[in-house]
């Protein structure tokens, strides 16, 4: 499992967006960057440069998953027939932890995934801790007894700022069908993702 070490906020700062909407988003009250040159004034941003935050920004939003972790998304997504950028969004939409993201059983990626590390998760009744496992259609998820009485979860279910997309299928408060693989414009992300550019940035 990877582990974000520094603040997970310094990233909505960095990258001068509050990527997933949360209320709490320092970039809420400051759009400069953090340290002591984030309110220096930008110069021009590169081809390149545009490329790198879109990548930056994509997998940051699903818990900054390991380089290595993301570069094997992408080049499974080329392989498969179609678009890679759309291909792309559903193999990330099919990771184990987002799917729990996604179904409002843990308030942040970060979350989800220590839900999913810590056994607390059923993939079609089976206990699983693998956060990268990749959910097929038709699998149902569900949380463990003891996640059910978890203020995390409950916290998270009582969220107003999102709601859970149309493939998933909620049933009840504790289970959730994952119904179909996403296309880029049913992914409820808070702010705009450019799939498109990081593949750009892996095919140079």
């Amino acid at each position: 499992m990877s582990k974000r070490h520094s603040a997970k906020y310094k990233l909505d700062r960095r990258l001068g967006e509050n990527i997933w909407g949360r209320p709490k988003s320092p970039v809420n009250k400051r759009e400069y960057g953090p340290g002591q040159h984030g309110q220096r004034r930008k110069g021009k941003v590169s081809d390149y440069g545009l490329q790198l935050k879109a990548k930056q920004k994509l997998k940051g939003y699903y818990g900054d998953v390991t380089e290595k972790q993301f570069k094997k998304n992408y080049t499974a997504a080329s392989r498969m027939k179609g678009d890679t950028s759309q291909n792309l969004i559903g193999l990330l939409e099919r990771r184990l932890d987002a799917v729990v993201f996604r179904a409002k059983f843990a308030p942040t990626i970060f979350a989800a995934r220590q839900l999913v590390s810590h056994g607390h998760i059923r993939v079609n009744g089976v206990k699983c801790n693998i956060a990268s496992r990749l959910v097929k259609p038709g699998d149902e998820i569900s949380l463990g007894s003891k996640a059910q009485e978890m203020a995390l979860v409950l916290e998270a279910q009582g969220l107003s700022e999102r709601d859970v997309p149309e493939y998933i299928t909620p049933d009840g408060g504790t289970k959730v069908t994952y119904v179909r693989v996403p296309t880029l414009d049913e992914v409820p992300y808070a702010v705009k993702m450019e799939p498109n550019l990081v593949v750009e940035f892996y095919s140079r």
